[in-house]
């Protein structure tokens, strides 16, 4: 996508009262989400398309070095984002946050708030447990299914 275009497009949902925008244009789509925190659009673009696999290593290649370990595996429920929007651990930003790494929760408890064209939802615990970790930043976008929090 032109440059220029995207810039207009990210003026219009500045100026206009909508919240988020996704364009698809060919194999390139676009997505521009405006903030509540600060009034200024960003625009997430996806790749156009995949990249080919490497080639297999021959007899006069080097050898490929060796895929980098894994991320340790966390034991315990995920709670994950039923929606997309905006996370925030607290429902304003002079709150303390709902919860903390290593606090117990119950089921039905708020745990965070997910901010989904302007409205305020409130996530709650779907188990009974102690916080082992918290996956998101205050502020940052979510998808649906995202991992959010490690309940065990």
């Amino acid at each position: 996508m032109d440059l220029r275009k995207l810039k207009t497009l990210i003026d219009l949902v500045a100026e206009s009262g909508i919240a988020e925008l996704e364009i698809t244009e060919g194999e390139g789509k676009v997505r521009i989400v405006k903030f509540s925190q600060a009034v200024q659009p960003v625009a997430y673009a996806a790749p156009a398309a995949y990249a080919p696999p490497p080639a297999p290593a021959g007899e006069g290649a080097p050898a490929v070095a060796a895929a980098a370990p894994a991320a340790p595996v966390v034991q315990g429920h995920t709670v994950k984002a039923p929606m997309v929007g905006t996370f925030y651990r607290a429902s304003n930003p002079a709150a303390p946050a709902f919860v903390e790494i290593g606090q117990t929760v119950k089921e039905g408890e708020p745990l965070c708030i997910i901010e989904a064209m302007k409205l305020l939802n409130e996530i709650e615990a779907d188990k009974s447990g102690v916080i082992k970790e918290i996956l998101v930043q205050n502020g940052e976008p979510v998808e649906y299914g995202q991992p959010l929090f490690v309940i065990a």
